[in-house]
């Protein structure tokens, strides 16, 4: 696996080199376009300094303000104990040193990442769709995909492209903005003599304002679809239970509800992109994930748990030429897939569900009443009765 951890160090580097460079050439030529002949320098050295702090920022607080957009809360044990079970067993499959922090994101639709710097400070998050709908197999299946993220320095790699990538929009949408607001027009009026250039600096200051949103797609483009492969086949190799992650790919994709909170820097970051939605979920040539359909059909096809039965599936699924990296290949020990037992798995998914029930009606704080017919009455905050019926068996329970 150190393949994998090398290149992604080394997209890393790459990426922040890349965004520096485009940054660099929007800044000057939005100089040399609002400022005038000269003033290019200037706009490079406003473009320099917006690249510093914002690398400084992806590295240091970029997952905190990924998991702020998400909305994500969170969670100790005691919240939700069969979620932080599922995740405490996949840190040891894994081999990571730490347990990720849990979070949890209230959406309905189905969905999951992870965030971080590096496996000492990770982060997974998972939507309360994603708790509601999915049995423990499957969420075990989507947590050791996450896990695989962590290990292999995918989150690190996201993290940078989705916050410089940010960066390279918006200092283009203020110069977009400055230049419909008259600002090309007083730095025409403020040159004087040639003109020629000048014409040739504004054409280019405005193509790149209109590229640069489309190039910094391009940053995310670059982080190749490898990424989502090795994961899978990773959780197939934690789990030893391909069809876990198989079938929850397939309800989240499947899923009609839309997850709120979502842009175009953190979308690539979940285990399928929320803003692919159902029926046009195949990736293309430019898309950071692959195909959900092909994702799937390759888990299901696996005749073993392990590296190398991914390896022969993928090439029999996709005809193509193997997609792993040579030591996971070298590292894989023969695994049989466990089987499972589908009555413990629905009783699962139920339990899990209350849970995250429980924990979100605690969040929002409602009282807790137990009657002794078994119906727990969940009291809103605003309900100002001095008592409340019991809806099953009508007994009477006084608030105080």
């Amino acid at each position: 696996m150190w393949e994998q951890i090398a290149a992604n160090r080394r997209k890393s580097f790459l990426l922040v080199v890349g965004a520096a460079l485009l940054l660099m050439a929007l800044g000057w030529f939005l100089g040399e376009y609002f400022g005038g002949r000269g003033f290019g320098p200037f706009g490079l050295g406003i473009a320099a300094v917006v690249w510093f702090v914002m690398t400084l920022f992806a590295y240091y607080q970029g997952d905190q303000v990924m998991l702020s957009i998400a909305g994500a809360k969170k969670v100790d044990k005691a919240d939700l104990p069969i979620l932080f079970n599922v995740v405490e067993e996949m840190t040891l499959a894994a081999g990571l040193s730490r347990m990720p922090a849990v979070y949890v994101i209230d959406d309905p639709a189905p969905n999951a990442f992870a965030a971080g710097r590096r496996p000492e400070n990770a982060a997974v998050a998972v939507t309360s769709g994603l708790l509601r709908q999915l049995n423990r197999d499957e969420l075990q299946g989507v947590v050791a995909h996450e896990m695989a993220h962590i290990r292999n320095r995918d989150i690190q790699l996201m993290l940078f492209a989705g916050v410089l990538a940010g960066a390279i929009v918006i200092l283009a949408e203020v110069g977009l903005r400055g230049m419909w607001f008259g600002g090309g027009r007083s730095r025409s009026r403020r040159s004087s003599g040639g003109q020629d250039g000048s014409a040739i600096v504004a054409i280019l200051a405005i193509a790149l304002m209109i590229l640069a949103p489309i190039l910094a797609q391009l940053i995310y483009f670059a982080v190749s679809r490898k990424r989502e492969y090795l994961a899978d086949a990773s959780a197939a190799t934690f789990t030893r239970y391909p069809e876990g992650l198989a079938s929850a790919l397939d309800k989240i994709a499947r899923a009609p509800q839309q997850l709120g909170g979502v842009t175009q820097a953190t979308a690539p970051m979940y285990i399928i992109n929320p803003l692919k939605r159902a029926g046009k979920a195949a990736a293309n040539a430019t898309s950071t994930h692959p195909p959900i359909d092909e994702r799937i059909r390759i888990l299901r096809s696996m005749a073993g748990a392990g590296f190398a039965a991914y390896e022969e599936s993928y090439r029999q699924a996709t005809g193509k030429q193997g997609v792993l990296p040579g030591s996971a290949l070298k590292e894989d020990e023969a695994r049989a897939p466990r089987s499972g037992e589908p009555e413990a798995r629905d009783a699962s998914r139920r339990t899990i569900a209350r849970q995250v029930d429980d924990f979100f009606y605690r969040q929002g704080g409602y009282r807790r009443i137990e009657c002794a017919c078994g119906t727990v009455l969940k009291i809103p905050p605003d309900f100002r009765a001095p008592r409340a019926g019991c809806p099953r068996c009508g007994a009477v329970h006084e608030l105080g």
